[in-house]
């Protein structure tokens, strides 16, 4: 079976060199897994796993025939060509992030003033809540009030379903206020690891050079409830 692989192997490689080499007829030449030296006017059928140059009639360099793939070694060379290519696009992809970062925050105090207007979205959604609460806690107050007079009875239905209403409304609110808190903590971790990375950067760190940012986790985006 190898042996009709490395025959399929020389014919097309007899038929790419002899359109690639005309006019004039290539000499082959190549040295053996064992040291010999050896020359052809066509494909070295010992040498196909090794490169065999490809001279002029006149002795000079036209080209390097490469060696001969099995499937199973063109199918891991295609592979790696593949990994090679990807690797190669991830760090193009790095180093224009890196430039990116570096431009959006020339220094430290620019970076800064974006934190703050990060976090200051943030705090404004949370003090949102909290005035809301104090609201439906105020407009909870006569409806707890109007429920101590059916102090050991069932609530009339219209008065219960407020009371529900009201209650779910504050939990929501909290629920908010909490996941601001956890916006906050997100933030900051993200900031921190920009500005780390943009200190090497400032100090003359190649873009690209530096190991990626670790991704951190995201938090759920949070809603407003109906009023």
């Amino acid at each position: 079976m190898r042996q009709l692989l490395f025959c399929a192997g020389l014919m097309l490689a007899s038929t790419a060199w002899a359109q690639d080499s005309a006019p004039g007829k290539g000499i082959y030449t190549c040295t053996t897994p064992d040291g010999r030296r050896l020359t052809s006017d066509r494909p070295i059928a010992e040498c196909t796993s090794r490169e065999q140059r490809v001279l002029n009639p006149d002795g000079s360099h036209r080209t390097t025939l490469p060696p001969f793939l099995s499937p199973e070694e063109r199918a891991a060379k295609e592979l790696a060509d593949r990994r090679a290519a990807a690797d190669r696009l991830a760090q193009q992809d790095a180093i224009r992030r890196d430039r990116t970062l570096v431009q959006r925050y020339p220094n430290e105090a620019a970076h800064q003033r974006a934190r703050n207007a990060a976090l200051d979205d943030s705090s404004k959604a949370t003090r949102l809540s909290e005035h809301r609460i104090k609201d439906l806690t105020a407009e909870r107050k006569p409806l707890a009030d109007e429920a101590e007079f059916y102090k050991g009875r069932p609530l009339p239905g219209k008065l219960k379903q407020a009371l529900d209403a009201n209650d779910a409304s504050i939990e929501a609110q909290q629920q908010l206020i909490e996941n601001q808190k956890s916006e906050s903590v997100r933030i900051n971790a993200r900031f921190d690891a920009e500005l780390a990375r943009l200190k090497k950067l400032w100090a003359g760190a190649t873009p690209g050079s530096l190991p990626p940012l670790g991704e951190l986790p995201v938090t759920a985006p949070a809603t407003t409830p109906k009023r």
